[in-house]
């Protein structure tokens, strides 16, 4: 037997002959993702008239496996920005390296001096950002396979301090609205969420309890209708006082307690 460390694993080459590498040679054409592996599913976000509330599951499937359980995909970035990332972790890891980078240099170079605010990472520059990159990385063949949505306060001088709330996806299509959902929740949770907030009219009437009430009846309807879902979620609420994020709440505890009663099929009694 051959004790050396770089023979574990493969044949003795006084015996067999000596490996063959030739398949480790780069001599194929480049590969890209050709589809998500390790996914999260909906992101939810309605606008109140103080800010914006944002919530989004714990859960990462691997296929139809419910894989990891404790998986936070609202970030923060900057002072008043969260971000929420649907589709690929692996992708969702990238971005949130990537970002926190961006927000380091950004801070170097605004040197808190009197130029500071202009260099300040907003959410509405952080959503024109990530838009350019997801179409960046489009155009190349090579997509970051994520829905995203932006939320923070909007810093234009005709608009200053109003809530903010956008979308970007992997095609780099960008849009706003008092309401947005990505994944499963673009069709369950949205007709809750527009009942709420139809325009941004009736956005600015809703209070911060009230908004974050409807979040979470969306998020126990995505519970039942969605199985990739979890009862566990990270819920966020961006206000001009600062982010605050929530990454252990959940639903009540007796959620599917009513399958204890299910006997069968047809008219069964008993």
């Amino acid at each position: 037997m051959d004790h050396r460390p770089q023979a574990w694993g493969r044949p003795r080459d006084d015996v067999y002959g000596a490996y063959d590498r030739s398949y480790m040679q780069p001599n194929g054409p480049n590969q890209h993702t050709q589809q998500p592996v390790v996914t999260g599913t909906s992101v939810i976000a309605i606008k109140f008239k103080d800010g914006v509330v944002m919530a989004a599951d714990n859960l990462a499937s691997y296929g139809s496996l419910a894989r990891f359980t404790d998986v936070k995909r609202i970030r923060q970035f900057g002072e008043n920005s969260v971000v929420g990332f649907g589709g690929d972790v692996s992708d969702m890891q990238y971005l949130d390296r990537h970002l926190t980078e961006l927000a380091i240099d950004e801070s170097y170079t605004s040197g808190g001096g009197d130029d500071a605010e202009e260099h300040r990472l907003s959410a509405r520059n952080l959503h024109r950002y990530l838009s350019k990159l997801l179409y960046h990385r489009r155009s190349k063949f090579d997509p970051l396979w994520n829905h995203l949505l932006v939320a923070g306060l909007d810093e234009r001088p005709d608009r200053k301090g109003r809530p903010f709330l956008a979308a970007a996806d992997l095609l780099g299509t960008t849009f706003e609205s008092p309401s947005l959902a990505t994944g499963f929740g673009s069709m369950l949770a949205q007709p809750i969420l527009r009942r709420h907030a139809p325009d941004d009219e009736a956005a600015a009437r809703l209070t911060r309890d009230e908004a974050v009430a409807v979040v979470r009846e969306c998020m126990k309807v995505l519970f039942y209708r969605d199985a990739r879902s979890l009862d566990s979620y990270s819920l966020a609420v961006v206000t001009a006082d600062g982010v605050e994020i929530s990454h252990g709440e959940r639903l009540e505890q007796q959620s599917w307690a009513f399958a204890d009663r299910i006997k069968g099929y047809g008219t069964q009694t008993v």
